[in-house]
């Protein structure tokens, strides 16, 4: 397994990471993802870390916290094994302070996700979303006591926008709060829209992207393509809805060069494009999710090889879409892109 730092931090990381989405299996969503429960994800555990997969990501809002219950069980007895990356700031119930990253809220959930997940701290605690109703010093200020009280290593987000992170690293720059170093984000080759504005400024501020998601919502399994649409009973049709849309021709275009791909390679369709993610600027960690063994072992073989330059332009060619502006013109106009060339 190959390790890197998590983004302009200290702290090394697996380039894949596994997801406990699937953990627990409460509510319409999270039922749709898995169901796994305590005996299976310990086996699940048991494989990610021969394989070297030590960092395991969940959040307070999957399954109602019962995913991070299950975690903190599947890893008893082996927490100085693992790194324990979680979320908190989306509701949790109709209760006024049962939502946002105000100074309560943040210190009720990290206590809450301790207790769930069994530890004393930890590893990477990302806000799920910008909170627009509380300060931004408010949520820096706590996020620093709580450093400072060891009950969190390290701190980032997921779902802000560019301005949302840059205004909260000045602000912690400014007070001597601990900056973000971690953006967790939806990343593939049918949504390559971080990209456009947040993968520059993870390159420039020093964040590493923790990508969500690699297989576009389940729609690069090689199991869909022309003439294959979503079987009736797939978990797709209850899934996709909570992600972007995706126009057929696109996702068949796509498709259409990762079976391309792997026809040369002889690795599947899946793999592929978790390895084509691994070769992404400011991309620390993959994260994985499985709902079974077979399908962890399918996902652990994204890695130990390296698409080819005529691979990877293949794929950039059949997923690129024209940018939105203000982008578009560096991607487009000669004398746009002399003065800010692409991250590549």
């Amino acid at each position: 397994m190959e390790y890197r730092n998590l983004g302009k931090s200290g702290l090394r990381v697996p380039v894949l990471s596994f997801g406990a989405g699937t953990f627990a299996g409460a509510g319409p969503l999270f039922s749709a993802w898995g169901n796994t429960g305590v005996e299976e994800a310990r086996r699940l555990v048991d494989i990610c870390l021969e394989a070297g997969v030590n960092l395991f990501d969940t959040a307070d809002v999957y399954s109602d916290g019962a995913s991070e219950t299950v975690l903190g069980e599947a890893i008893k007895g082996r927490r100085n094994e693992v790194l324990i990356s979680t979320k908190a700031s989306l509701p949790l119930g109709d209760g006024p302070n049962q939502w946002g990253s105000s100074r309560s809220r943040l210190i009720e959930a990290v206590d809450q996700a301790l207790g769930r997940l069994g530890t004393d701290h930890i590893d990477i605690f990302q806000l799920h979303a910008f909170d627009a109703h509380t300060p931004v010093e408010e949520v820096l200020a706590t996020l620093d006591g709580l450093v400072r009280a060891g009950k969190l290593r390290y701190v980032g987000v997921s779902n802000f926008s560019g301005w949302q992170i840059m205004k909260s690293l000045a602000v912690a720059e400014r007070h001597g709060w601990p900056r973000y170093v971690a953006n967790q984000v939806y990343y593939s080759l049918l949504g390559r829209d971080y990209e456009w504005d947040l993968m520059p400024l993870g390159e420039d501020q020093g964040l590493g992207a923790l990508v969500w998601s690699p297989l576009g919502w389940g729609r690069l399994t090689g199991k869909i393509g022309r003439g294959n649409p979503i079987p009736a009973g797939s978990r797709l049709h209850q899934t996709a809805e909570f992600g972007p849309p995706v126009e057929d021709e696109h996702l068949y275009r796509v498709v259409d060069a990762l079976e391309a791909v792997a026809g040369e390679t002889g690795k599947s369709v899946p793999q592929i494009a978790i390895n084509w993610l691994l070769q992404r600027p400011t991309v620390s960690s993959v994260i994985i999710g499985a709902r079974n063994e077979e399908q962890l072992r399918q996902n652990l073989g994204a890695v130990g090889w390296s698409l080819t330059p005529e691979q990877v332009a293949t794929l950039d060619a059949a997923s690129t879409v024209t940018a939105p502006y203000p982008h578009f013109p560096y991607h487009r106009q000669e004398g746009f892109a002399r003065l800010n060339p692409p991250v590549v």
